[in-house]
């Protein structure tokens, strides 16, 4: 009897084990006004200027990172309009909020850590406070974002 129990827990031992792994590439993710906020949806674009847009998407967002090239190095938002930052988000009532930097308006960057040509990816870092564009009064003044991390997002290129 005692052979039939072990030989039971052992057999259950194994059928229990299991691995569940899941990757989280591509990913768009950080702290939006100090709460966790990720993208379900993300992907890059090569304009053929150079410039660099990666958007993210939630089910009542759109997150757009522009910056004007693809060399890995710091961009500075807040500077120029050629590096901004835009957040737009569809309130209960259907109202579409707008948050946004640009030439002195809002501050914070974007970092480009890899740009891999081969795979077609692009990874790094922002962290950004962009103004309520139109001065809606269902939000407030800023939002901010810090701990931003985006990490093989795959980038196409737009012909024209």
């Amino acid at each position: 009897m005692k052979k039939y129990v072990l030989f039971v827990v052992v057999f259950f031992s194994f059928v229990s084990c299991q691995e569940d792994v899941s990757f989280n590439n591509p990913s768009l993710q950080g702290l939006k006004d100090n709460v966790f906020w990720r993208a379900v949806q993300t992907n890059a674009i090569i304009y053929p200027d150079g410039s660099l847009l990666i958007e993210a998407y939630t089910r009542n967002e759109i997150l757009s990172l522009k910056i004007n090239s693809t060399l890995v190095q710091t961009y500075f938002l807040g500077t120029s309009d050629s590096k901004k930052v835009t957040y737009l988000q569809t309130d209960a009532t259907g109202a579409l909020i707008t948050f946004s930097t640009g030439f002195g308006v809002g501050d914070g960057q974007i970092v480009i850590t890899e740009y891999d040509t081969v795979n077609k990816t692009v990874s790094g870092t922002f962290k950004f406070n962009a103004e309520n564009t139109y001065n809606n009064p269902l939000a407030g003044p800023l939002v901010n974002f810090q701990q931003g991390v985006f990490y093989k997002v795959p980038v196409s290129l737009l012909v024209q």
